[in-house]
């Protein structure tokens, strides 16, 4: 049977499983009535700055605009997508205000070029008769490929009702054609996380549909997001601006779309995986060439060539901006020098003769020239990334400086697409030298400094107290000079938390940058801070335990790995025990042991004299991953059975901690949830 999973929003932080669906497709909102959408306006020197890049820029080249219009067939009659229950899951209507026309200098002009060009909504025709597009219905693209006898179907966007919207919007405008095979580009859940829009379970059971993905999908959808799931939750919290309304002031785009949508999402697991480097299929009757692109755009990622169409569809790997090297959510540091081959292997394997690029976001490109610009102007700025900031390392430019020296070639610069819009060269900089150098940068000073808070008072006394801290940042703050106002207003904070004032003024400076980057992640992040200092930070739901996940995805190694991150070593030290856990059903066995303060496990083994055995299925485990019940209560009801001490389980539960998950990021921002 073919595991089904379904994700909801309010996910409790103790139910494991549901990390994943927590990081990525919970709600891009927090209530809107609770913030001002009405920011402070764009300073002196913000205004000077964004004129400057008006004009610097190169905004007489409009060809993205042509092919982002190009093949419109119809949108439908609301721009809100709407749940089961009426609530409202995707609304691009938030975003209005850039239609307006205005060039709002709280916005980088280059940024706000893209999120324009994000609001395109609707069916699109890309090939003719051939491959359509659903764009502007999630943070991802659906795109539709016509064979033989119905849809093949890549990327199901974020979740069911997004998706669903999207196929009901073909359907109506091409007519009704059955769901052949869907195919998964890659393993982050905004391009399979809606394949129960579109697909049932049961259809693939009896072999109606294939799902198609690349190799390690399985394994990846899960991993990435698990163990730092929590923090991951929070981080992605800022740096896609669900803190914010969306506002000139505020969240304007995601780079790669909007946002994300606020659905329910679901897997599939699927029956064809791309095992070697090209394999060609024929599917419904097309003809298609699979690239697997590992350690790209995500660990599990495959681009698709049409051969007879010459039609290159590069997944999430060639989109309409450069890419995070290292996500600000938090995730592995990811291969620029690997990415930028798998561009060139695609170039001129595919690129010399293909006549459409087609992506699983922002816009599709026509024209052999035009395809091989963007491609080669793709390669070269993944490979000048790594290349250059190693080039400056081995010169002796470090982790802590390489942000401020490294420079994208102004040839690259003058092409929109490779603008950093969701990377930066700040973040990505620092990550290439992270990959290679590590996080160090050679002075002792930094290898095992003073936490912050415990540094911050020392440099506020001696920079005579918080009064001259305030006057010395307003003064900076007037000149434009936000960058060195940040640096002693940040001290002021960490060592007086609860000084309102201080808070108010880094939040005054935090806006402006954030008004300044080009990086909506960046943007993003700042305005979030903003906002999280002057008003505390959001309410995060309660821990619900009730809601499905992703937990039968999971493999049991995988949970236990989960469940040992929980462990709170001060308590667990001296607590030694060992559990033989099997799971009958799926006819696997595993060691459980408890010393040294750490939880571990291995599969395949049993101890000879172990403290306690246990024998559950792994369907009724499901439910502990899911939060729904606790593994003691089930043993209890009898689902399960268990011998020898039992007390062993008394104490694994006494060391574990849940984690909040709204966990202060900024000092003195924590606020009731009341």
């Amino acid at each position: 049977m073919l595991a089904t999973f379904k994700i909801f929003r309010d996910l409790s932080p103790a139910a494991l499983g549901a990390i994943l669906g927590l990081v990525l497709s919970s709600s891009t909102l927090f209530a809107q009535e609770h913030f001002n959408p009405r920011g402070n306006a764009a300073s002196t020197a913000t205004v000077a700055l964004q004129e400057a890049l008006r004009e610097s820029l190169p905004f007489e080249d409009e060809r993205d605009f042509q092919e982002a219009r190009r093949g419109f067939i119809a949108e439908p009659a609301s721009r809100q997508i709407l749940g089961a229950s009426g609530n409202v899951v995707w609304d691009l209507t938030r975003y209005d205000f850039l239609l307006s026309g205005e060039q709002w200098n709280t916005i980088h002009p280059s940024l706000q070029r893209q999120a324009t060009l994000n609001m395109n909504f609707g069916l699109y025709e890309v090939v003719p008769d051939f491959i359509y597009q659903v764009r502007g219905f999630d943070l991802a693209n659906m795109t539709l490929v016509r064979g033989d006898t119905g849809w093949i179907i890549f990327d199901v966007l974020l979740t069911s009702e997004t998706a669903a919207a999207a196929l009901a919007l073909a359907t109506e405008q091409l007519g009704e054609f059955p769901v052949r095979a869907i195919v998964y580009s890659h393993s982050h859940i905004d391009h399979f996380g809606g394949v129960l829009g579109v697909v049932s379970e049961s259809d693939v059971d009896a072999g109606l549909v294939q799902v198609i993905a690349p190799s390690g999908f399985m394994e990846e959808a899960i991993a990435e997001n698990v163990y730092a799931g929590n923090a991951m939750s929070r981080r992605a919290g800022l740096q896609y601006g669900r803190v914010m309304p969306s506002s000139p002031f505020g969240q304007v785009d995601s780079a790669i779309g909007k946002g994300l949508s606020a659905g329910t999402t679901g897997l599939i697991a699927p029956t064809l995986v791309i095992e070697d480097d090209y394999e060609e299929h024929i599917i419904d009757g097309v003809t298609m060439v699979f690239q697997n692109t590992p350690g790209t755009e995500a660990p599990a990622e495959m681009n698709t060539w049409f051969p007879d169409q010459k039609v290159f569809w590069a997944a999430e790997n060639i989109t309409a901006t450069i890419h995070n090297i290292y996500t600000l959510r938090g995730a592995l540091v990811r291969d620029a020098l690997a990415w930028s081959k798998q561009i060139n292997e695609a170039l001129y394997r595919y690129g010399r003769e293909a006549e459409v690029l087609v992506s699983s976001h922002n816009w599709p490109r026509w024209g052999n020239q035009r395809i091989q610009q963007v491609m080669r102007a793709q390669r070269d700025a993944y490979a000048n990334l790594n290349n250059q900031v190693l080039n400056l390392a081995n010169q002796g430019v470090t982790i802590n400086e390489i942000h401020n020296e490294y420079r994208v070639p102004e040839s690259l610069q003058q092409q929109w697409s490779v603008r950093q819009y969701h990377g930066s060269e700040f973040h990505n900089s620092r990550a290439v030298l992270n990959r290679y150098l590590g996080y160090w940068d050679g002075n002792p000073a930094t290898l095992a400094p003073l936490s912050p808070a415990d540094s911050a008072p020392l440099y506020v006394e001696m920079m005579g107290g918080a009064d001259a801290i305030l006057a010395r940042a307003s003064e900076l703050y007037e000149a434009g000079d936000y960058r060195l106002a940040m640096e002693i207003l940040n001290k002021l904070v960490y060592a007086e938390p609860d000084n309102q004032p201080a808070k108010d003024e880094l939040a005054a400076v935090f806006e402006q940058l954030g008004y300044q980057y080009e990086s909506a992640s960046m943007r993003n992040v700042f305005l979030s801070a903003a906002q999280e200092l002057r008003n505390g930070a959001p309410p995060i739901a309660a821990p619900r335990g009730t809601s499905p996940s992703l937990a039968r995805a999971m493999t049991t190694s995988q949970w236990w790995d989960a469940v040992g991150t929980r462990v709170d070593s001060d308590r667990a030290d001296g607590v030694n025990f060992v559990i033989n856990f099997d799971t009958p059903d799926t006819g696997q066995r595993f060691v459980i042991e408890l010393s040294g303060g750490t939880l571990s496990n291995i599969e395949g083994y049993s101890a000879e004299n172990p403290d306690a055995t246990i024998s559950i299925n792994r369907s009724e485990l499901d439910r502990v991953i899911m939060g729904e019940a606790t593994l003691p209560g089930l043993l209890q009801s009898g689902a399960g059975q268990v011998s020898g001490d039992q007390v062993v389980l008394l104490q694994l539960a006494s060391v574990l901690v849940t984690f909040d998950p709204g966990f202060e990021v900024l000092p003195g921002t924590l606020r009731s949830t009341n």
